[in-house]
């Protein structure tokens, strides 16, 4: 029977006969008795539960905060594990991070300490003092009712003044190659079973021999399958040892990004092409979601309030589909049916999207509209890739979130725009056209007419934003938004 291996504390645990959608959060609360991970949302909002996970990157370490109580623990294979009980010295000491929060006393009540405590252990490994865009953004996942934040911040600000507390890099690098697998790991526990290939080739092959089976990338989405719907998942197929799948690759034709590509490393590689989209990058969700989710997960899901697909629709992203051996292309907007339906055919999975590089006469926008700036879903995520040609409206695209059952297109704003100049009577008309594309809902974010208003005004704001000869700043720009 295969086990899981990983690594605890520099110790190989191995683990069989389990089963599969166990978190890591419920492995160590109630096997280990490692209590100090603590469960508060049980969806990845709250960050309580934050762990680390260090993994092989080339020649060196990748240390990746990611919430416990969504991760399934198989998915820990070949890894290595951090909790807040592994920071503790020989000693007894405490670990610089710690030493820092309670100097600057970040902690009140404690309940949300071990969470922070473990998303600054991941900071300092890949940091020498942070700044404070970076500390925030590092604990955006974290949320704490006692302290107001500021204390915390205080200790990431100062946590490197300590002496230097590291792991021995060379020796757990030796470990986590000591764990590699040569073939596949497969589980089994009762009636669930759990299979983990190292192969696109298998995947596919299993995968359209079992249509049925639930495919598993980050597991920020099925995760919560488990913990709030309380479904059974008989099946699972983890998509996150295929190699090839965790691979981004920029050629002639554009920036491919595979199945298995984090958030974090798919954003990090589209900023670098697309730094227009860095915001909406930076606002999608937090860091320790950004280290589990995918980005092909993501648009696989198809939600309606998703923020990457309008983006990644304005800018004509195409989708590559496999099964068996068969594969096919479809740009990304004709994925998506209706609301929770795709193009998707039994046994058929998406192994990479293709995006274009940008080109220099093509300008690109994309704006998020939700109560908070950080974490929170989307009323309306709307995105715009236009080319003038003269002052005239040559190619335009304009994909929105939020506003219908799918993501969608903005066709007969588009249609109209094509063609005409790009100035103030343009943008009246333009504006009232968005009505004709989209009968929005109203829900717990916005009320339809907040949708129609804002995104009308977010279609003004690129236009000003973009208008030849008298543009405005994307900074100084303020949208133009009703009270709802």
């Amino acid at each position: 029977m295969d086990r899981v291996r990983f690594l605890l504390d520099g110790k190989k645990i191995e683990i069989a006969d389990f089963d599969p959608t166990r978190t890591v959060l419920q492995y160590l609360r109630e096997d280990l008795r490692r209590v100090g991970s603590k469960e508060g949302c049980a969806e990845g909002d709250c960050g309580a539960c934050t762990v680390v996970v260090a993994e092989l990157d080339g020649d060196g370490l990748r240390y990746r905060a990611v919430n416990a109580c969504i991760q399934f623990l198989p998915t820990l294979d070949g890894k290595a594990l951090f909790t807040v009980e592994s920071l503790k010295a020989a000693d007894g000491s405490l670990h610089p991070v710690q030493q820092s929060m309670v100097d600057h006393h970040g902690s009140q009540c404690g309940f949300c300490t071990p969470g922070f405590i473990m998303s600054m252990f991941a900071l300092y490994q890949h940091r020498k003092r942070p700044s404070r865009v970076e500390i925030d953004d590092a604990l955006s996942g974290n949320l704490c009712r006692c302290t107001g934040y500021r204390p915390i911040i205080d200790a990431c600000l100062h946590m490197h003044e300590y002496p230097v507390v590291r792991p021995d890099v060379q020796k757990l690098i030796a470990q986590l190659r000591g764990l590699r697998r040569e073939q596949s790991l497969s589980l089994r526990h009762r009636q669930a079973s759990y299979f983990a290939p190292l192969t696109i080739d298998e995947l596919a092959a299993y995968y359209h021999d079992n249509p049925d089976a639930q495919l598993l990338a980050g597991g920020t989405d099925v995760g919560l399958w488990v913990t709030k719907q309380l479904r059974e998942l008989p099946a699972i197929v983890y998509l996150g040892n295929i190699d090839a799948l965790r691979q981004v690759r920029v050629g002639a034709d554009g920036i491919e990004i595979g199945a298995a590509v984090t958030l974090a490393d798919a954003f990090d590689a589209l900023a670098e092409h697309y730094p227009e989209f860095g915001e909406m990058f930076r606002r999608f969700a937090s860091i320790p979601v950004r280290n589990a989710g995918t980005l092909v997960g993501n648009v696989a899901n198809g939600s309606p309030i998703g923020d990457s697909m309008p983006a990644l629709i304005a800018i004509d992203t195409r989708v590559r589909l496999r099964r068996g051996d068969a594969k096919r292309e479809l740009a990304l907007e004709e994925l998506y049916l209706d609301y929770m339906k795709n193009a998707l055919q039994p046994g058929e999975f998406i192994e990479a999207i293709r995006v274009p590089l940008p080109r220099r006469d093509m300008q690109v926008r994309c704006y998020k509209l939700s109560k908070r700036y950080d974490q929170d879903i989307s009323a309306v995520c709307a995105a715009f890739a236009m080319r003038l040609d003269g002052g005239v409206v040559a190619e335009i695209r304009i994909a929105l979130g939020g506003m219908a059952a799918i993501p969608k297109r903005a066709r007969l704003t588009e249609a109209y725009l094509a063609g005409e100049r790009w100035d103030e009577p343009t943008m009246v008309t333009a504006m009232q056209k968005l009505g004709e594309d989209f009968t929005p809902l109203s829900d717990m974010r916005a009320s339809a007419a907040y949708r129609a208003r804002t995104t009308a005004n977010l279609l003004h704001r690129f236009y000003l934003e973009t208008r030849p000869g008298q543009a405005l700043d994307a900074s100084a720009v303020s949208v133009f938004a009703v009270s709802d």
